[in-house]
């Protein structure tokens, strides 16, 4: 038996408030519900899909039989809503799409109702429960199924409508993913030059934001190292990262270029691969500008290098070389690497005029012939080829070779004679002829010693001061006889007679000059120097004569003579009437002196203030008694100095001058005695 086609959608009971079913007619003028936005929306079918059956144009077939009882399903979710669903639109199915109908179903026909089927339940469930997404069949109750149709064709939400995640699994396969386009490589080619120029404009046609963010950040970083250029550069270490990052972003920049779609023009598109190539003349370009700019920077550094060098040499000047010469050295040593690993810098071009200036300023003190002062730095000169390149000095070590010997020579002979001389003449002298044997300098030596010698000698005969010409000829004796004995053996001999000669008229000097203290040292050193010397007796003579002078001055008058008069001579015997030796000087017609031998019976005699001298009864006793010395003495003024040693009895150094005429024809005794002061 046939049913009648049924439009209505009974609602459930439990949304019903009386319990009663609603009005049929009331059901035709309700809304679609809502699309439930927890079930995934069925993606739309290709063109080229198969007409469903029941659309116009497909081919009428009869309908499917009857489906068995399905197994009831509780439904979740909200009540359903008006769908705003298309007129004609089937439920559950995307917009734009034909529903697919049964075949055999006729369009514009509802499905007819099975028998024993609720209305809006699937074929074959029984049950009457709704399926999870069913729309208006959904209960009030959320969850437990009721009774009554299912959406009737044309109404609620599609099936899997709503948000993609929402619905049951498996409602429904996923939207398939947009297929990649063609490859590109000239566009990638060009994207990769773009960021390999360290801009990021690969990125920025690509939008890819961070991307060309880190690219600038890096750049910006570079150049914060790099800025302001300077000798040393950049750090290998930051240059080999800055690199491989912008090898990184060129890779980066080729995947993302080689299939992606620019979102700019045609024209620009045109351009990126010429723009890209011009591009990477930015990092070459900033390379040679700052490869010019740090070798800018590396002449200022030579340059300033230079000028510290040249401020040591100016400082050196007028001060003594020992002191200069570790200037001089730091200051070489910067000349030399300037002028050898930086040959081609404007500043190693500057070290050759650098270095005639340097040996002019040290070769100064030769051009104003202070030639002691020049000996050094013109040896320093000479020897620099042990330590600056040789090549670097060229010819200007042997130009100091005629100027070194001058020094040399005119050092030393002008040191002959002089005993603080430093360095000595030998010194000189010596290293002139160890240095340049062969140099007219070295054969001026000899002759200019015996010169020398020749001179002070003949000042020692009528100079007016002996004496400091003696000591001239003692420090040309030194210097002398440290020069070779092969050359200055015989001006050695000249040197020991000039020096006897001058030391005898030294002593005569001082003598005659009163200096009779100096004078007696003199002729006593002298007696014991020369002791075979024609004038050794004279001397002691002197010394003697100097000695009794230094205590009575009258003494002095004259110089004792050379050898004594001639003549009848008195004598005189001299007894000690004393403690202790005692030394008798004489000095008159002649000059000498006699030692007496203590008296061991001998005392001090008393005195007093009130006492007379001619009182005292000395030499009394038996003649045995006293030690005694016998003089023979022209006749003439005499001078006595008795010197007695010290005794327990007596202090030593006791003295005492007297003074006797001695006349001829007559003998003399002179009693020597102590008197206790008393």
């Amino acid at each position: 038996m046939g049913e009648e086609p049924n439009d209505a959608r009974p609602e459930p009971a439990d949304r019903i408030p009386d319990g009663h079913a609603p009005n049929q007619d009331q059901d035709r003028h309700r809304s679609p519900a809502p699309p439930d936005p927890r079930v995934a929306p069925v993606p739309e079918a290709p063109p080229w899909a198969p007409v469903p059956p029941g659309s116009p144009g497909a081919p009428t077939t009869p309908p499917p039989p009857a489906q068995p009882p399905a197994t009831p399903t509780l439904a979740f979710g909200p009540p359903p809503q008006d769908s705003g669903q298309p007129s004609g639109q089937a439920p559950g199915q995307p917009f734009g799409q034909q529903p697919v109908q049964p075949p055999g179903h006729q369009p514009g026909q509802d499905s007819a109702h099975q028998p024993g089927q609720t209305p809006g339940q699937p074929p074959g469930d029984p049950s009457g429960a709704v399926p999870v997404g069913a729309g208006a069949a959904a209960a009030s109750g959320y969850g437990f199924p009721q009774p009554g149709p299912a959406t009737a064709p044309g109404y609620g939400p599609p099936p899997g409508y709503g948000p993609p995640g929402y619905g049951p699994p498996g409602y429904g396969p996923p939207p398939p993913a947009q297929p990649p386009g063609p490859a590109n490589p000239a566009q990638a080619a060009a994207i990769a030059l773009l960021n390999l120029s360290g801009l990021g404009l690969g990125y920025v046609l690509l939008r890819q934001w961070i991307g060309a963010a880190l690219c600038w950040l890096a750049t910006a970083a570079l150049l914060v190292v790099a800025l302001p250029a300077d000798v040393d550069g950049v750090p290998v270490g930051v240059l080999v990262g800055y690199g491989v990052l912008l090898l990184a972003a060129a890779a980066d920049g080729f995947r993302r270029g080689l299939r992606a779609t620019l979102r700019v023009g045609a024209a620009v598109r045109r351009l990126a691969l010429p723009l890209a190539l011009v591009l990477l003349a930015v990092p070459a370009g900033g390379s040679l500008a700052y490869g010019a700019a740090r070798e800018e920077a590396r002449e200022e550094a030579l340059l300033a290098r230079l000028a510290v060098a040249d401020e040591r040499v100016k400082s050196g000047q007028g001060l003594l070389f020992d002191r200069a010469e570790p200037l001089y050295r730091l200051a070489l040593a910067t000349y030399q690497e300037l002028g050898t690993k930086h040959a081609g810098s404007r500043a190693g071009k500057l070290v050759p005029a650098r270095l005639d200036a340097y040996y002019a300023q040290l070769s100064a003190p030769y051009d104003k012939k202070d030639f002691c002062k020049a000996v050094a730095p013109l040896k320093h000169l000479r020897g620099l080829p042990g330590t600056v390149d040789k090549d670097l000095l060229g010819t200007r070590p042997a130009k100091t070779d005629e100027p070194l010997a001058e020094s040399l020579y005119g050092c030393g002979t002008a040191a002959l004679g002089v005993q603080t001389a430093e360095p000595p003449a030998e010194k000189s002298l010596n290293e002139l002829l160890d240095t340049f044997p062969q140099s007219p300098q070295a054969t001026r030596v000899e002759p200019a010693v015996r010169e020398a010698i020749k001179t002070r000698s003949a000042a020692v005969d009528g100079g007016a001061v002996p004496c400091g010409t003696v000591v001239e000829l003692r420090a040309l004796r030194s210097s002398v006889d440290a020069l070779p004995d092969a050359t200055f053996a015989g001006a050695s001999r000249e040197t020991a007679a000039a020096i006897e000669k001058g030391d005898f008229a030294c002593g005569t000097s001082q003598f005659r000059s009163k200096e009779f203290g100096d004078a007696a040292t003199t002729m006593t050193q002298f007696a014991k120097d020369y002791p075979n010397s024609p004038k050794a007796a004279h001397a002691r003579s002197i010394a003697i004569a100097a000695e009794i002078a230094d205590e009575e001055p009258e003494a002095g008058k004259s110089l004792p003579p050379a050898k004594a008069p001639g003549g009848a001579r008195m004598v005189m015997v001299v007894s000690n009437d004393g403690p202790g030796s005692v030394e008798l000087l004489y000095t008159g017609p002649t000059t000498g002196k006699i030692t007496l031998n203590a008296c061991a019976t001998c005392t001090k005699y008393p005195s007093s203030v009130f006492l007379d001298p001619k009182k005292v009864k000395a030499c009394t006793g038996p003649a045995s008694k006293y030690p005694k010395a016998t003089l023979l003495l022209p006749a003439g003024n005499y001078h006595f100095l008795q010197k007695r040693a010290g005794t327990s009895t007596s202090t030593g150094g006791d003295t005492k001058i007297s003074k006797t005429k001695i006349e001829p024809n007559y003998s003399y005794t002179n009693c020597l005695y102590v008197t206790s002061g008393f």
